[in-house]
């Protein structure tokens, strides 16, 4: 298949201008932080912050694991940084912790009153929010005064080292919805079956960067988010190979490979895999073979590059070190006839014997915690359970695309977000697909369980119980841990499978689907259908799959996560959404429905029903109310912009604010025109879009005339605009679809500057990268 953007796929010399770009932008960072900081820690002091008895490190942050000067990294005054992500605890869990990180550093921390809180505010040094401040740093990065950087994890989570021994395979994946750690397994799978000795298979944030120098052996395979961002689980790490001082040197004798899942639709196509394998490269370390990258668009999905890239890398390493796989011939030729146990038992109880909880919040978190399939999901107990108050399709009844737009309010408090965030959401399940699944298996829909490791698998530690306030019901656990109504099966299932057919004709099936012969038709049979695991369940009747296995292998219920479009300042206590209702046809005309949205679009207003909510910190920094915004959001894109332009929109009432200029897009004018008063209203007298406030706000309808129109060519047609607002100290956003879209606004962007600035092609190609190296905000 043809890659989309050939001209970003393997330039090499690309990639390392990116990585020397981040490489300055982090030394610039934390030079800019540490002098932040250092009059931060001092305000505090002079001001009512409690100083703890110790050495030299200052710890500060606050209840919501934020930075006080919102920063992404902080440099302490003498000692510890943290990254923007945190924790959401109570005040006294975020002071335990901090007491914790404290004590692991050695030094000292500030716990900040709400008087303290006021003066660094009245400084300009700390956030808006009036809580007392108290911090949790995520992030595993020591900076004492040299710039040398030491690796720390949390307390409750230690750092793994990793051994040099030339019989140890470690793989490190970074994954935010569970398929690169699908890959991993699947790695570290056939390295057991080849005879390695060892074989490690840990999530990046469970790994100290610091222990890679050495002989060993290591294989990372990593996801791409978003417009070629690394997953949160890999930001840690990434943060810890970029400082200069490393050299050329640090990972003399690391062997290593490199393979990325992505999707060729979008521009920086499997980025971080890229820049990860150009990276280990230039600190010292040797490919066992060249990177592999699975894509998305591919027939196969990402397995059509997995299984080759494979193959080739168990042959490299065994011609690299013939002890690590004694059994290679067992990885190229299975024997699809021998079974291992189950990773995980199973312990059934008849009665509930005062298990039961009444708390929908700590039932989500009893279920996930003991579930193996999300012991790296962070989203134990969620935050918030929110109440649906409005449910409005915003596109017409007959038009093809059913676009809501949907109110979630606490009744209770405020929520605590920002703009940019994200909202996650744990969709239901039906229950009648619940009972299907469970009959299915002939399993006792009333029976309690509980969840622990088998043979030293680690898994959570909230599953490894055996008293009686541990036992969940089977089909609360199922409807809330298990997706048996969405997401399609890996081949390692039907491999599995295989062994408990007894019907000669299935048996023979699912052989043939599990092996590297059966691929393609599997993928046509099972991902192009998207078959469910009931589905494919009722089309192979003999199996009679353990829960152990099922358990294990069946796709975890993932949360969904959906781009905030209102303001906290105008919506204390709601979040808005803009959610495109999924459905579309499988190649065999069946009727498939995105399992979130269809819930979603299916609840009334008031009714009773809870939506379990988390967080997530957005990709898309908060902008200051002094900084001009130049928006580009064609479709759902521009959800994160509604509730940029409502926050400016309030903070205007107290402050004056810089102008925004948006250029929004949709197919027809009267079908899906989202938003359409919202944004007429904020563009007309003084309002934050209006021409009078040096803003503006220009729409494409692409399909209203015979040529189509797209975002680009607005911004083409009103290139004197553009000019203006790109020579202020502007923040550009750009949110969209997965096609071209992004590489088309940049190129029209570019042309602009040539025009209105008058500067070559090739001036104008490099002048937005040196305005994002200078500090601007260019989010894609």
């Amino acid at each position: 298949m043809g890659d989309v953007f050939p001209e970003l796929k393997d330039n090499e010399k690309k990639i390392q201008d990116i990585i020397r770009d981040e490489e300055e932008s982090f030394e610039n960072t934390l030079a800019k932080g540490y002098e932040k900081f250092k009059k931060a820690a001092d305000a505090v002091k002079e001001n009512g912050g409690t100083l703890l008895s110790g050495q030299d490190a200052f710890v500060l942050w606050d209840t919501y694991g934020y930075p006080i000067d919102l920063t992404e990294v902080m440099a302490i005054d003498y000692g510890l940084t943290v990254d923007k992500d945190g924790f959401n605890d109570s005040m006294e869990e975020a002071r335990q912790k901090a007491r914790n990180a404290h004590n692991t550093a050695g030094g000292n921390f500030i716990v900040m009153d709400a008087n303290a809180t006021a003066q660094l505010r009245n400084q300009g040094l700390a956030s808006t929010d009036d809580s007392p401040k108290f911090m949790w740093p995520k992030a595993r990065l020591l900076l004492p005064l040299s710039r040398s950087h030491l690796s720390m994890a949390p307390p409750s989570s230690p750092p793994s080292p990793l051994p040099a021994a030339s019989g140890r395979l470690v793989i490190l994946y970074a994954s935010q919805t569970g398929n690169s750690m699908d890959v991993a397994e699947r790695v570290g799978r056939e390295a057991e079956r080849g005879g390695c000795p060892t074989v490690d298979v840990l999530s990046m944030d469970r790994f100290d960067p610091s222990c890679l120098p050495g002989k060993c052996f290591v294989v990372f395979v990593v996801s791409t988010m978003g417009q070629g961002d690394p997953p949160d689980s890999m930001k840690g790490f990434w943060k810890y190979l970029l400082p200069k001082h490393l050299g050329a040197r640090w990972l003399e004798g690391l062997h290593y490979a490199v393979f990325g899942l992505g999707d060729s639709g979008y521009q920086k196509y499997n980025f971080p895999a890229k820049k990860l394998d150009q990276r280990l490269l230039d600190l010292g370390a040797k490919r066992i073979i060249e990177k592999g990258l699975g894509d998305d668009q591919h027939p196969a999905g990402y397995e059509g590059a997995l299984d080759p890239w494979l193959q080739s890398l168990w042959k490299s390493l065994n011609q690299t070190n013939v002890s690590l796989l004694p059994r290679i011939s067992d990885i190229i030729h299975p024997n699809l006839n021998m079974l291992g146990d189950a990773k995980i038992e199973v312990i059934y109880y008849s009665a509930p014997q005062d298990t039961s909880i009444s708390d929908s919040k700590r039932l989500i978190d009893r279920a996930r915690s003991m579930s193996p399939a999300l012991k790296f999901h962070n989203d134990r107990e969620p935050p918030y359970m929110l109440r649906m108050v409005t449910n409005q399709r915003l596109t017409k009844e007959d038009s093809e695309r059913d676009v809501r737009h949907f109110e979630l309010e606490d009744p209770c408090s405020a929520i605590s977000y920002q703009v940019g965030d994200a909202l996650e959401i744990l969709p239901r399940q039906n229950s009648s697909t619940v009972d299907a699944f469970i009959k299915r298996c002939n399993l006792d829909p009333d029976c309690y369980i509980t969840i622990r490791a088998k043979g030293g698998v680690n898994v959570p530690k909230g599953s490894l119980v055996n008293c009686l306030m541990d036992r969940i019901k089977l089909k609360t656990f199922v409807a809330l841990t298990m997706d048996v109504a969405s997401a399609s099966p890996r081949r390692y299932f039907f491999e599995i499978m295989s062994y408990f057919a007894t019907a000669k004709h299935e048996k023979e099936r699912l052989q043939y689907f599990a092996s590297p012969e059966g691929r393609d038709d599997l993928y046509q049979y099972n991902q192009k259908e998207n078959r469910t695991v009931l589905e494919v369940l009722e089309d192979f009747p003999s199996v009679q799959m353990p829960f152990e296995w099922l358990v294990q292998l069946t796709p975890p219920l993932k949360k969904r996560g959906f781009s905030i479009s209102s303001s906290p300042l105008a919506q204390p206590n709601q979040i808005h959404l803009t959610v495109s209702i999924v459905s579309w046809l499988t190649p065999f005309k069946r009727t498939r429905h995105g399992l979130c949205s269809t819930w979603l679009a299916g609840l009334s207003p008031n009714e009773e029903n809870l939506i379990p909510c988390w967080i997530h910190r957005g990709s898309l920094p908060r902008p200051l109310p002094s900084i001009p915004l130049l928006l580009i959001g064609p479709g759902t894109g521009c959800a994160p912009f509604r509730a940029f332009v409502e926050e400016r929109a309030a903070q205007s009432v107290a402050e004056p604010t810089a102008p925004i200029l948006f250029f929004f897009g949709c197919r027809n004018q009267d079908s899906d025109f989202l938003y359409k008063d919202f944004w007429l209203n904020h563009a007309q007298n003084q309002g934050v879009l209006s021409l009078k406030k040096g803003g503006g706000f220009f729409v494409a309808f692409s399909r209203d005339q015979p040529e189509k129109i797209y975002v680009q060519d607005k911004i083409k047609e009103q290139s004197a605009r553009v000019w203006n607002i790109l020579c202020s100290d502007v923040a550009i956003y750009v949110a969209g679809s997965s096609t071209k879209m992004p590489a088309d606004v940049t190129a029209a962007l570019e042309e602009v500057i040539c025009q209105e600035g008058g500067v070559p092609k090739q001036a104008g190609s490099g002048w937005l990268r040196e305005l994002k190296r200078a500090g601007v905000q260019i989010a894609f």
